[in-house]
């Protein structure tokens, strides 16, 4: 009977002690901590380099928007490429509208609080050509717009916001290349330097469309001119353009993204697909073909996810706008075939790298890429 003593009376419910680590619960006022310790974060780690995501989204909306405008062209892809859904442009162009916004908006932040950054990445031979990025992207979404048109005087005096940024930083960035002995395009050229020459053609294409051909042929005369020059000088791989961190080894596609877009500037201002955007297309494609063939090269940079990727799509597609342009002209199967290809492979890429950024946002401010903070002679190597 003693030996019952110790139990507990069936009556009573055995106890249940819940212990609950207070460390673990988060309060309204640590969320505001972490958002507070968030965004200086961001800041610190965003750079201009991360336009290349709208430089993707937006001419991949004006790929879409020229592939199902009418046409004089009766092949059966291009009929078949007519049935694409409006309401799929308009969402692909709202995307591009407020992730270029967004972009926007966060490097307007990072100018405010941390001006030295965006100083630093100003003098950095890689850094300060993605200065143009953004300037370019907002071009290519007012091109693709559904809701203004290219005579309208919205048009006209958005454009006019868009490339007076460009030519100040032409006149600072051509001015340095041959008159400051440091800045020589010698010593400086690598194959970003060729969204310089993307932003002015861009520029005159733009114009063109509004029928400003005086100005169209002012910013396309004053970007080849440049491009002829950079072109050559990386050929040669002078000293400076003979090495690029192997994280940016995508940014290589940017040389037949300027050919591309020469040749679709040029159709714009003459009216047709001459001889002359024939052959800035067949020096794209051959270029295109050439980095394709060696896929080695890209191997070391694709190892692990971070923003250079977005680096692939954009010349990919503008490639694949220079080919609608020169299947419209040629009317062939073959070009058209081209067309479809390029169109196809330009939109597998960038739905691909939406994905991929989607599957890796804790990667996308890690700040492995960043131009302006790391030295272009760090973690460089030749070419092969």
């Amino acid at each position: 009977m003693e030996d019952n003593k110790g139990l507990s009376s069936p009556s009573q419910p055995p106890r249940i002690e819940l212990v609950v680590d207070v460390s673990m619960i988060v309060t309204p006022c640590d969320q505001q901590g972490i958002i507070e310790r968030l965004i200086p974060s961001i800041l610190t780690r965003f750079h201009a380099g991360y336009f290349r995501i709208s430089l993707s989204l937006c001419s991949q909306a004006l790929l879409w928007k020229t592939l199902g405008e009418p046409s004089y062209d009766t092949h059966a892809i291009r009929r078949f490429l007519h049935v694409l859904p409006f309401a799929a442009f308009v969402l692909l162009w709202s995307l591009a509208l407020f992730i270029l916004s967004s972009l926007s908006l966060i490097y307007i932040l990072r100018c405010l609080f941390h001006f030295e950054k965006v100083k630093a990445e100003f003098l950095h031979d890689v850094g300060v050509n993605y200065l143009f990025a953004p300037w370019i992207s907002w071009l290519l979404l007012l091109q693709s717009s559904p809701f203004i048109g290219p005579k309208t005087l919205y048009y006209t005096l958005l454009w006019g916001l868009f490339i007076v940024p460009i030519v100040v930083l032409d006149v600072k960035i051509y001015g340095q290349w041959f008159t400051k002995g440091r800045r020589f395009l010698a010593t400086v050229a690598n194959p970003a330097c060729q969204l310089s020459v993307i932003g002015n053609l861009v520029g005159a294409w733009a114009a063109s469309e509004m029928g400003w051909k005086e100005s169209a042929i002012l910013l396309f005369s004053l970007g080849i001119a440049h491009y002829l020059v950079l072109f050559v000088t990386l050929y040669q791989r002078l000293s400076g353009s003979s090495s690029l961190p192997v994280v940016l080894r995508p940014v290589l596609f940017l040389f037949f993204a300027a050919p591309s877009m020469a040749s679709l500037a040029w159709d714009s201002i003459i009216g047709s697909f001459d001889n002359s955007s024939k052959m800035l297309f067949f020096l794209s494609l051959f270029l295109f073909m050439s980095l394709v063939s060696r896929p080695f090269l890209f191997k070391k940079s694709i190892r692990k996810f971070n923003v250079a990727w977005w680096a692939y799509p954009f010349p990919l597609t503008v490639l694949a706008l220079a080919a609608t342009g020169y299947a419209q002209e040629v009317t062939g199967g073959a070009a058209h075939a081209l067309m479809l290809l390029l169109s196809a492979l330009s939109v597998l890429v960038s739905l691909l790298l939406m994905v991929f950024t989607a599957l890796n946002t804790n990667a996308l401010f890690s700040g492995k890429d960043d131009p302006a903070l790391t030295d272009l002679k760090d973690s460089c190597t030749t070419l092969p």
